[in-house]
């Protein structure tokens, strides 16, 4: 009995072993590489560095401030995360319980936010924000995700948990006497939650790895954001340093990758329950 369950599983789990080489190989070569010279590199292919040269991580610090890049990236998608979140419960709570004018219309229109690339707003918001004055700052790599489609994105799958919530929850605090800030604050974003934990790391992934925004945005050095600084390793000729390369992208997923591990159930149960209702 129990041969014959293994054996039915066998296929699944060949499947999954085929799989998973798929996808860690890559992240595997990453490292492997940013251990390596460049001619290593480009030699014969090996499991292991040939080179163990680990000098690499101390030199991608003095070809470029990439300290300081690391730490505007931090800056940049901390402020956003959190200014996501906020406006995106905000307006995900007003969606999904406050009766208003229009407000199928602006639904709508956040529905159409969510299908709008940033390709096609980053020209108009380039003269907006250069009538704000806010051009080569980190200001517009903060604002554009909390109001823009990934803030689209969060309002969407918050609103889709507060219409899950019973109403009989709103009348009870109503009863109790709070007013509707009260119930909102006090009431609905306790047991949101797990919701708004998991929207703000799809946030803080999706602005941490930005790259067009800050190319458009910013022109001085030391303003770069990790995704800039990662195709600023060139050597005298304007070639690409593939070692300083892979070493500075093995340290920049550092934090993303640890955010998602550790998180990625109430990912994964986030993106099932917006699909709800």
């Amino acid at each position: 009995m129990r041969y014959k369950e293994i054996s039915k599983k066998l296929p699944y789990w060949m499947i999954l072993v085929v799989l998973t080489i798929l996808f860690v190989y890559p992240f595997w070569w990453m490292l492997v590489n940013s251990l390596n010279t460049i001619t290593d590199i480009f030699g014969d292919p090996s499991f292991l560095p040939k080179s163990w040269a680990f000098s690499n991580y101390q030199e991608i610090f003095t070809v470029q401030p990439f300290a300081r890049h690391y730490v505007n990236t931090l800056l940049v998608a901390t402020i956003g995360t959190l200014g996501n979140v906020f406006v995106a419960a905000m307006a995900g709570y007003s969606f999904a319980r406050i009766r208003f004018p229009g407000r199928n219309a602006a639904f709508l229109l956040l529905l159409t936010a969510l299908m709008m690339p940033i390709e096609v707003t980053i020209i108009p918001l380039f003269f907006q924000m250069r009538s704000f004055g806010a051009l080569d700052t980190l200001i517009p790599l903060m604002l554009i995700p909390i109001f823009g489609s990934q803030g689209a994105f969060s309002a969407f799958m918050l609103r889709q948990f507060f219409v899950t919530v019973p109403v009989e929850l709103e009348e009870a605090a109503r009863i109790d006497g709070l007013n509707p800030f009260s119930i909102f604050t006090k009431i609905m974003l306790p047991i949101a939650i797990p919701v708004l934990s998991s929207v703000g790391i799809l946030a803080f992934i999706a602005i941490w790895n930005t790259y067009l925004e800050p190319l458009v945005f910013l022109n001085s050095l030391e303003k770069y954001t990790l995704p800039l600084s990662l195709t600023n390793f060139n050597d005298t000729y304007g070639l690409p340093q593939w070692n300083l390369q892979l070493a500075a992208t093995a340290l920049s997923i550092v934090p993303i990758m640890v955010v998602y591990l550790i998180f990625q159930q109430k990912v994964s149960n986030a993106m099932v329950g917006s699909g709800l209702k």
